[in-house]
């Protein structure tokens, strides 16, 4: 193999990470009425698959806006991402539900810890970065169901 497209790879992921390194972290929402809310109670079918919900609120987007929501139960280092919903940023209190089912790590009913993050993909220079409006962390009760 020749060294010359191996440097080229180098070169471009040497540059794609010194781009995002120096790239200006997008700064969070300016308006402190954006809120995310976690449910006490999360729901695990019997094929696996949990359903988490909440509320959210918010005021002003520019780009597409979506509640994110993961799961961890036995160890706080492994998260299941559980689904996604879009958002609508009209000032008005909405509820959001995600369902999904956990790759790797069966969750059982019981104690799970799970985090919502209300974000939006904010077109900064032509790329959609992430902008974080609200995020919430609360410890719920998994039921069958």
């Amino acid at each position: 193999m020749s060294v010359r497209p191996l440097l080229l790879r180098s070169a471009l992921a040497t540059a794609a990470a010194l781009f995002l390194l120096a790239a200006p972290a997008l700064p969070a929402s300016a308006d402190a009425s954006d809120t995310v809310t976690v449910g006490p109670v999360g729901r695990i079918a019997e094929d696996g698959t949990v359903t988490l919900s909440g509320t959210y609120r918010c005021t002003e987007s520019a780009g597409p806006v979506f509640v994110s929501s993961s799961v961890s139960q036995r160890s706080p280092l492994i998260r299941q991402g559980i689904g996604g919903t879009r958002a609508v940023c009209d000032g008005v209190e909405h509820s959001w539900e995600n369902t999904g089912t956990p790759g790797s790590d069966v969750l059982e009913p019981g104690q799970a810890h799970v985090e919502a993050t209300l974000m939006e993909l904010s077109p900064e220079g032509g790329l959609p970065l992430p902008r974080f409006h609200a995020a919430a962390q609360q410890d719920v009760t998994l039921t069958k169901g």
